[in-house]
Protein backbone atom coordinates (compact mmCIF):
# COMPACT_ATOMS: atom_id res chain seq x y z
CA UNK A 1 0.00 0.00 0.00
CA UNK A 2 1.46 3.33 -1.05
CA UNK A 3 0.89 6.81 0.30
CA UNK A 4 1.35 9.47 -2.38
CA UNK A 5 1.15 13.15 -1.41
CA UNK A 6 2.78 16.54 -1.89
CA UNK A 7 4.64 18.76 0.57
CA UNK A 8 3.61 22.38 1.03
CA UNK A 9 5.99 23.47 -1.74
CA UNK A 10 4.86 20.82 -4.24
CA UNK A 11 7.60 18.20 -3.76
CA UNK A 12 6.02 14.81 -4.46
CA UNK A 13 6.28 12.13 -1.79
CA UNK A 14 5.68 8.39 -2.01
CA UNK A 15 5.89 6.03 0.96
CA UNK A 16 5.50 2.30 1.40
CA UNK A 17 5.05 1.02 4.95
CA UNK A 18 6.67 -2.39 5.51
CA UNK A 19 6.05 -3.17 9.20
CA UNK A 20 7.97 -6.44 9.37
CA UNK A 21 11.44 -5.00 8.59
CA UNK A 22 13.87 -3.17 10.88
CA UNK A 23 15.15 -0.67 8.33
CA UNK A 24 13.91 2.23 6.27
CA UNK A 25 15.39 3.66 3.08
CA UNK A 26 14.82 7.24 1.99
CA UNK A 27 15.78 8.69 -1.36
CA UNK A 28 15.69 12.21 -2.74
CA UNK A 29 15.32 11.73 -6.50
CA UNK A 30 16.03 14.78 -8.64
CA UNK A 31 14.87 14.84 -12.24
CA UNK A 32 18.27 16.08 -13.34
CA UNK A 33 21.26 14.33 -14.88
CA UNK A 34 23.85 14.78 -17.59
CA UNK A 35 21.11 14.91 -20.24
CA UNK A 36 20.44 18.51 -19.14
CA UNK A 37 24.04 19.60 -19.65
CA UNK A 38 25.77 21.16 -22.64
CA UNK A 39 29.32 20.77 -23.91
CA UNK A 40 30.53 23.61 -21.68
CA UNK A 41 29.18 22.41 -18.31
CA UNK A 42 29.34 18.65 -18.90
CA UNK A 43 29.77 16.93 -15.52
CA UNK A 44 28.06 19.64 -13.46
CA UNK A 45 25.17 17.40 -12.30
CA UNK A 46 27.60 14.86 -10.87
CA UNK A 47 29.72 17.69 -9.42
CA UNK A 48 26.70 19.06 -7.52
CA UNK A 49 26.03 15.56 -6.18
CA UNK A 50 29.52 15.65 -4.61
CA UNK A 51 29.11 19.20 -3.29
CA UNK A 52 26.01 18.40 -1.26
CA UNK A 53 28.23 16.21 0.95
CA UNK A 54 30.82 18.97 1.50
CA UNK A 55 29.10 21.00 4.19
CA UNK A 56 25.98 23.00 5.09
CA UNK A 57 25.22 26.03 7.21
CA UNK A 58 25.13 23.83 10.31
CA UNK A 59 27.23 20.74 9.43
CA UNK A 60 30.74 20.15 8.14
CA UNK A 61 31.43 17.33 5.69
CA UNK A 62 32.65 15.26 8.63
CA UNK A 63 29.47 16.03 10.59
CA UNK A 64 27.35 14.81 7.67
CA UNK A 65 29.28 11.54 7.45
CA UNK A 66 29.32 10.97 11.22
CA UNK A 67 25.61 11.67 11.64
CA UNK A 68 24.77 8.53 9.67
CA UNK A 69 27.88 6.48 10.49
CA UNK A 70 27.23 6.88 14.23
CA UNK A 71 23.85 5.14 13.94
CA UNK A 72 25.17 2.33 11.71
CA UNK A 73 23.43 3.64 8.61
CA UNK A 74 24.40 4.19 5.00
CA UNK A 75 24.50 7.52 3.18
CA UNK A 76 25.35 7.88 -0.49
CA UNK A 77 24.28 9.26 -3.86
CA UNK A 78 24.60 8.61 -7.60
CA UNK A 79 24.07 10.52 -10.81
CA UNK A 80 22.80 8.98 -14.03
CA UNK A 81 21.98 10.32 -17.48
CA UNK A 82 18.54 11.53 -16.38
CA UNK A 83 18.47 11.76 -12.58
CA UNK A 84 20.40 12.20 -9.35
CA UNK A 85 19.52 10.28 -6.18
CA UNK A 86 20.64 11.03 -2.61
CA UNK A 87 19.76 8.24 -0.23
CA UNK A 88 20.11 6.90 3.29
CA UNK A 89 19.31 3.53 4.82
CA UNK A 90 18.95 3.41 8.61
CA UNK A 91 17.22 1.51 11.39
CA UNK A 92 13.58 2.54 11.50
CA UNK A 93 13.97 4.33 14.86
CA UNK A 94 16.58 6.65 13.30
CA UNK A 95 14.53 7.88 10.34
CA UNK A 96 14.33 11.35 11.92
CA UNK A 97 18.13 11.67 11.72
CA UNK A 98 18.22 10.55 8.07
CA UNK A 99 15.51 13.07 7.11
CA UNK A 100 17.28 15.85 9.02
CA UNK A 101 20.64 15.15 7.34
CA UNK A 102 19.27 14.82 3.80
CA UNK A 103 17.06 17.89 4.27
CA UNK A 104 20.04 19.88 5.50
CA UNK A 105 22.16 18.76 2.52
CA UNK A 106 19.50 19.73 -0.01
CA UNK A 107 18.40 23.04 1.49
CA UNK A 108 21.50 24.41 3.25
CA UNK A 109 24.61 23.37 1.30
CA UNK A 110 27.07 26.25 1.12
CA UNK A 111 29.15 25.43 -2.02
CA UNK A 112 32.28 27.09 -0.65
CA UNK A 113 34.97 28.17 -3.13
CA UNK A 114 37.66 26.19 -1.31
CA UNK A 115 35.55 23.00 -1.32
CA UNK A 116 34.76 23.46 -5.01
CA UNK A 117 38.44 23.67 -5.89
CA UNK A 118 39.31 20.62 -3.76
CA UNK A 119 36.45 18.62 -5.26
CA UNK A 120 37.61 19.42 -8.79
CA UNK A 121 40.82 17.54 -8.02
CA UNK A 122 38.84 14.64 -6.52
CA UNK A 123 36.55 14.33 -9.54
CA UNK A 124 39.44 14.56 -12.00
CA UNK A 125 40.96 11.61 -10.15
CA UNK A 126 37.61 9.83 -10.46
CA UNK A 127 37.69 10.49 -14.20
CA UNK A 128 41.26 9.11 -14.37
CA UNK A 129 40.15 6.01 -12.46
CA UNK A 130 37.31 5.59 -14.93
CA UNK A 131 39.73 5.88 -17.86
CA UNK A 132 41.68 2.99 -16.35
CA UNK A 133 38.59 0.79 -16.74
CA UNK A 134 38.29 -0.29 -20.39
CA UNK A 135 34.85 -1.80 -19.79
CA UNK A 136 33.53 1.58 -18.63
CA UNK A 137 35.35 3.38 -21.42
CA UNK A 138 33.86 1.24 -24.17
CA UNK A 139 30.31 1.89 -22.94
CA UNK A 140 30.96 5.64 -22.90
CA UNK A 141 32.45 5.39 -26.37
CA UNK A 142 29.37 3.56 -27.63
CA UNK A 143 27.12 6.28 -26.17
CA UNK A 144 29.29 8.90 -27.83
CA UNK A 145 28.86 7.45 -31.31
CA UNK A 146 25.21 6.40 -30.96
CA UNK A 147 24.03 9.66 -29.38
CA UNK A 148 26.34 11.84 -31.45
CA UNK A 149 25.92 15.62 -30.93
CA UNK A 150 23.43 15.16 -28.08
CA UNK A 151 23.79 15.36 -24.31
CA UNK A 152 23.22 11.60 -23.95
CA UNK A 153 26.48 11.11 -25.80
CA UNK A 154 28.51 12.92 -23.14
CA UNK A 155 30.06 11.25 -20.07
CA UNK A 156 28.26 11.65 -16.75
CA UNK A 157 31.52 12.60 -15.01
CA UNK A 158 32.40 15.25 -17.60
CA UNK A 159 35.96 15.77 -18.78
CA UNK A 160 39.02 17.21 -17.09
CA UNK A 161 38.58 20.39 -19.14
CA UNK A 162 34.90 20.93 -18.32
CA UNK A 163 35.44 20.22 -14.62
CA UNK A 164 38.33 22.68 -14.39
CA UNK A 165 36.18 25.37 -16.01
CA UNK A 166 33.28 25.11 -13.55
CA UNK A 167 32.86 28.21 -11.39
CA UNK A 168 30.86 28.66 -8.19
CA UNK A 169 28.51 30.98 -10.05
CA UNK A 170 27.82 28.37 -12.76
CA UNK A 171 27.28 25.64 -10.17
CA UNK A 172 24.81 27.63 -8.06
CA UNK A 173 22.96 28.88 -11.15
CA UNK A 174 22.59 25.30 -12.42
CA UNK A 175 21.52 24.09 -8.97
CA UNK A 176 18.82 26.76 -8.68
CA UNK A 177 17.52 26.10 -12.18
CA UNK A 178 17.27 22.32 -11.84
CA UNK A 179 16.77 21.54 -8.15
CA UNK A 180 13.20 22.80 -8.03
CA UNK A 181 10.23 21.25 -6.19
CA UNK A 182 8.56 20.11 -9.41
CA UNK A 183 11.74 18.15 -10.28
CA UNK A 184 11.96 16.36 -6.90
CA UNK A 185 10.46 13.15 -5.54
CA UNK A 186 11.05 11.95 -1.97
CA UNK A 187 10.60 8.21 -1.63
CA UNK A 188 10.60 6.04 1.50
CA UNK A 189 10.16 2.31 2.08
CA UNK A 190 10.39 0.49 5.38
CA UNK A 191 9.03 0.34 8.91
CA UNK A 192 7.62 3.86 9.22
CA UNK A 193 4.72 5.81 10.68
CA UNK A 194 3.62 7.55 7.50
CA UNK A 195 1.80 10.43 9.24
CA UNK A 196 4.77 11.27 11.47
CA UNK A 197 7.24 10.92 8.63
CA UNK A 198 5.20 13.20 6.39
CA UNK A 199 5.25 15.89 9.09
CA UNK A 200 9.05 15.56 9.34
CA UNK A 201 9.41 15.84 5.58
CA UNK A 202 7.30 18.98 5.49
CA UNK A 203 9.38 20.51 8.27
CA UNK A 204 12.76 19.76 6.64
CA UNK A 205 11.90 20.06 2.94
CA UNK A 206 8.60 21.99 2.73
CA UNK A 207 10.19 25.44 2.54
CA UNK A 208 12.72 24.56 -0.17
CA UNK A 209 11.75 26.61 -3.20
CA UNK A 210 14.32 27.46 -5.85
CA UNK A 211 12.45 29.74 -8.22
CA UNK A 212 14.62 30.45 -11.30
CA UNK A 213 13.09 28.84 -14.36
CA UNK A 214 15.68 28.93 -17.10
CA UNK A 215 15.50 25.78 -19.15
CA UNK A 216 18.11 24.07 -21.23
CA UNK A 217 16.76 22.86 -24.56
CA UNK A 218 17.68 19.20 -24.91
CA UNK A 219 18.61 18.09 -28.41
CA UNK A 220 16.58 14.90 -28.72
CA UNK A 221 17.13 14.21 -32.42
CA UNK A 222 18.89 10.84 -32.50
CA UNK A 223 20.17 9.67 -35.86
CA UNK A 224 21.31 6.08 -35.47
CA UNK A 225 23.41 5.01 -38.43
CA UNK A 226 26.28 2.54 -38.89
CA UNK A 227 29.35 3.83 -37.07
CA UNK A 228 32.46 2.18 -35.68
CA UNK A 229 35.04 3.74 -33.36
CA UNK A 230 37.88 2.31 -31.32
CA UNK A 231 40.47 3.41 -28.81
CA UNK A 232 43.80 1.64 -29.05
CA UNK A 233 44.86 0.97 -25.47
CA UNK A 234 47.50 -1.33 -24.06
CA UNK A 235 45.29 -3.91 -22.36
CA UNK A 236 45.41 -7.69 -22.13
CA UNK A 237 41.76 -7.99 -23.09
CA UNK A 238 39.74 -6.33 -25.82
CA UNK A 239 36.47 -4.75 -24.68
CA UNK A 240 33.94 -4.77 -27.48
CA UNK A 241 30.38 -3.40 -27.75
CA UNK A 242 27.67 -3.60 -30.39
CA UNK A 243 24.86 -1.08 -29.95
CA UNK A 244 21.40 -1.07 -31.51
CA UNK A 245 18.33 1.08 -31.11
CA UNK A 246 16.22 0.04 -28.12
CA UNK A 247 12.98 1.45 -26.70
CA UNK A 248 12.22 4.41 -24.39
CA UNK A 249 11.36 3.77 -20.75
CA UNK A 250 7.78 4.86 -21.49
CA UNK A 251 7.35 2.38 -24.36
CA UNK A 252 4.75 -0.37 -24.30
CA UNK A 253 7.58 -2.70 -25.35
CA UNK A 254 9.77 -2.29 -22.24
CA UNK A 255 8.74 -5.56 -20.57
CA UNK A 256 8.90 -7.39 -23.89
CA UNK A 257 12.44 -6.17 -24.47
CA UNK A 258 13.47 -7.38 -21.01
CA UNK A 259 12.01 -10.80 -21.78
CA UNK A 260 13.74 -10.89 -25.18
CA UNK A 261 17.04 -9.75 -23.68
CA UNK A 262 16.95 -12.61 -21.16
CA UNK A 263 16.68 -15.06 -24.04
CA UNK A 264 19.26 -13.40 -26.26
CA UNK A 265 22.11 -12.42 -23.94
CA UNK A 266 20.90 -11.28 -20.53
CA UNK A 267 21.49 -14.42 -18.49
CA UNK A 268 23.80 -17.42 -18.12
CA UNK A 269 21.28 -19.59 -19.97
CA UNK A 270 20.96 -17.09 -22.83
CA UNK A 271 21.82 -17.91 -26.43
CA UNK A 272 24.87 -15.63 -26.54
CA UNK A 273 26.37 -16.87 -23.28
CA UNK A 274 25.83 -20.51 -24.11
CA UNK A 275 27.25 -20.22 -27.64
CA UNK A 276 30.14 -17.76 -27.18
CA UNK A 277 31.39 -18.82 -23.76
CA UNK A 278 30.11 -22.30 -22.97
CA UNK A 279 30.16 -23.98 -26.40
CA UNK A 280 33.06 -22.17 -28.08
CA UNK A 281 35.10 -20.73 -25.19
CA UNK A 282 35.74 -17.50 -27.09
CA UNK A 283 35.18 -15.04 -24.24
CA UNK A 284 34.94 -14.96 -20.47
CA UNK A 285 32.38 -12.14 -20.41
CA UNK A 286 29.57 -11.86 -22.95
CA UNK A 287 26.16 -10.36 -22.34
CA UNK A 288 23.48 -8.04 -23.64
CA UNK A 289 21.58 -5.35 -21.71
CA UNK A 290 19.02 -2.66 -22.52
CA UNK A 291 19.30 0.99 -21.46
CA UNK A 292 16.05 2.94 -21.62
CA UNK A 293 15.71 6.70 -21.34
CA UNK A 294 12.73 9.04 -21.57
CA UNK A 295 12.84 9.50 -25.36
CA UNK A 296 15.07 6.71 -26.64
CA UNK A 297 16.81 3.49 -25.70
CA UNK A 298 19.60 1.18 -26.82
CA UNK A 299 20.41 -2.51 -26.59
CA UNK A 300 24.10 -3.24 -26.01
CA UNK A 301 25.99 -6.46 -26.64
CA UNK A 302 29.27 -6.57 -24.69
CA UNK A 303 32.15 -9.01 -24.93
CA UNK A 304 35.51 -9.09 -23.16
CA UNK A 305 37.95 -11.28 -25.07
CA UNK A 306 41.42 -11.72 -26.52
CA UNK A 307 41.89 -9.66 -29.73
CA UNK A 308 42.71 -12.82 -31.68
CA UNK A 309 39.18 -14.11 -31.03
CA UNK A 310 37.40 -10.93 -32.12
CA UNK A 311 36.39 -11.71 -35.71
CA UNK A 312 35.29 -15.24 -34.86
CA UNK A 313 33.20 -13.90 -31.96
CA UNK A 314 31.63 -11.18 -34.11
CA UNK A 315 30.67 -13.77 -36.70
CA UNK A 316 28.95 -15.95 -34.10
CA UNK A 317 27.15 -12.93 -32.62
CA UNK A 318 25.90 -12.12 -36.11
CA UNK A 319 24.73 -15.72 -36.50
CA UNK A 320 22.73 -15.46 -33.27
CA UNK A 321 21.26 -12.13 -34.39
CA UNK A 322 20.24 -13.64 -37.73
CA UNK A 323 18.75 -16.67 -36.01
CA UNK A 324 16.57 -14.60 -33.69
CA UNK A 325 15.55 -12.35 -36.61
CA UNK A 326 14.56 -15.27 -38.83
CA UNK A 327 13.28 -17.85 -36.37
CA UNK A 328 11.99 -15.57 -33.57
CA UNK A 329 11.69 -17.59 -30.33
CA UNK A 330 9.75 -20.61 -29.13
CA UNK A 331 6.82 -20.54 -26.70
CA UNK A 332 8.94 -22.59 -24.29
CA UNK A 333 11.76 -20.01 -24.38
CA UNK A 334 9.23 -17.24 -23.82
CA UNK A 335 7.66 -18.89 -20.77
CA UNK A 336 11.04 -19.69 -19.19
CA UNK A 337 12.27 -16.14 -19.73
CA UNK A 338 9.13 -14.63 -18.18
CA UNK A 339 9.48 -16.80 -15.09
CA UNK A 340 13.15 -15.89 -14.82
CA UNK A 341 12.39 -12.18 -15.15
CA UNK A 342 9.57 -12.32 -12.60
CA UNK A 343 11.78 -14.20 -10.13
CA UNK A 344 14.60 -11.67 -10.51
CA UNK A 345 12.17 -8.78 -10.05
CA UNK A 346 10.57 -10.20 -6.90
CA UNK A 347 13.94 -11.09 -5.33
CA UNK A 348 15.30 -7.65 -6.22
CA UNK A 349 12.39 -5.97 -4.44
CA UNK A 350 12.99 -7.66 -1.10
CA UNK A 351 15.29 -4.90 0.21
CA UNK A 352 14.00 -1.51 1.35
CA UNK A 353 16.47 0.34 -0.89
CA UNK A 354 15.24 -1.43 -4.03
CA UNK A 355 11.61 -0.79 -3.14
CA UNK A 356 12.28 2.85 -2.28
CA UNK A 357 14.06 3.50 -5.54
CA UNK A 358 11.54 1.59 -7.67
CA UNK A 359 8.51 3.50 -6.38
CA UNK A 360 10.36 6.83 -6.39
CA UNK A 361 11.57 6.37 -9.95
CA UNK A 362 8.07 5.35 -11.05
CA UNK A 363 6.52 8.46 -9.52
CA UNK A 364 9.25 10.67 -11.01
CA UNK A 365 8.88 9.30 -14.56
CA UNK A 366 5.19 8.33 -14.78
CA UNK A 367 3.67 10.38 -11.94
CA UNK A 368 2.16 7.13 -10.65
CA UNK A 369 3.34 4.00 -8.85
CA UNK A 370 2.89 0.52 -10.20
CA UNK A 371 2.39 -2.25 -7.67
CA UNK A 372 4.55 -5.40 -7.96
CA UNK A 373 1.44 -7.29 -9.11
CA UNK A 374 0.95 -4.81 -11.95
CA UNK A 375 4.57 -5.21 -13.04
CA UNK A 376 4.34 -9.00 -12.93
CA UNK A 377 1.08 -8.87 -14.89
CA UNK A 378 2.75 -6.84 -17.64
CA UNK A 379 5.50 -9.43 -17.90
CA UNK A 380 2.92 -12.23 -18.06
CA UNK A 381 1.16 -10.50 -20.96
CA UNK A 382 4.25 -10.52 -23.21
CA UNK A 383 3.53 -12.76 -26.20
CA UNK A 384 5.51 -14.24 -29.07
CA UNK A 385 3.89 -11.68 -31.40
CA UNK A 386 5.10 -8.86 -29.09
CA UNK A 387 8.62 -10.28 -29.26
CA UNK A 388 8.40 -10.42 -33.04
CA UNK A 389 7.55 -6.70 -33.18
CA UNK A 390 10.42 -5.84 -30.83
CA UNK A 391 12.91 -7.90 -32.84
CA UNK A 392 11.99 -5.90 -35.95
CA UNK A 393 12.86 -2.69 -34.07
CA UNK A 394 16.01 -3.85 -32.30
CA UNK A 395 17.90 -6.06 -34.73
CA UNK A 396 18.06 -3.53 -37.53
CA UNK A 397 21.27 -3.91 -39.51
CA UNK A 398 21.12 -0.26 -40.63
CA UNK A 399 21.39 0.98 -37.03
CA UNK A 400 24.20 -1.19 -35.69
CA UNK A 401 27.07 0.71 -34.05
CA UNK A 402 30.38 -0.66 -32.78
CA UNK A 403 32.83 0.52 -30.12
CA UNK A 404 35.97 -1.15 -28.82
CA UNK A 405 38.84 -0.44 -26.45
CA UNK A 406 41.99 -2.52 -26.50
CA UNK A 407 45.20 -3.43 -28.27
CA UNK A 408 44.47 -4.26 -31.92
CA UNK A 409 47.01 -4.54 -34.70
CA UNK A 410 46.00 -3.44 -38.20
CA UNK A 411 43.04 -1.45 -36.87
CA UNK A 412 41.70 -0.31 -40.25
CA UNK A 413 41.78 -3.83 -41.69
CA UNK A 414 40.00 -5.29 -38.65
CA UNK A 415 37.37 -2.55 -38.70
CA UNK A 416 36.64 -3.22 -42.38
CA UNK A 417 36.21 -6.93 -41.67
CA UNK A 418 33.82 -6.19 -38.78
CA UNK A 419 31.81 -3.87 -41.02
CA UNK A 420 31.56 -6.58 -43.66
CA UNK A 421 30.12 -8.98 -41.08
CA UNK A 422 27.70 -6.68 -39.26
CA UNK A 423 26.86 -3.86 -41.65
Amino acid sequence: MYLIDKLDNGIRVVMEKIPYVNSVSIGIIINNGSIKEDKHNNGISHFIEHMLFKGTKKRTAKDIAEAIDNIGGQLNAFTSKESTCYYAKVLYNHIDIAIDVLGDMLTNSIFSESDIEKEKAVIIEEINMYLDSPEDMVNDLLNEIMFENTSLGRPILGTEETIKNLSREKIIDYFINNYRPENIVISLAGNINTKEVFKMLNYHFGNFNNSNKKTYEINSIYNFTNKIKGINKNTEQLNFCIGMEGVPVTSEYVEGLLVLNNIFGGSMSSRLFQKIREDLGLAYAVESYPSSYKDIGILTIYAGLHPSQLLKTVKHIENEMNDIRNNIISKDELDKSKEQLKGSYVLGMEGTFSRMYEIGKSLSIFNMVQSPDEVLNKIDKVSVSNIKEIISIIFNREKINIAYVGDIENQNIIEDKIKNILF
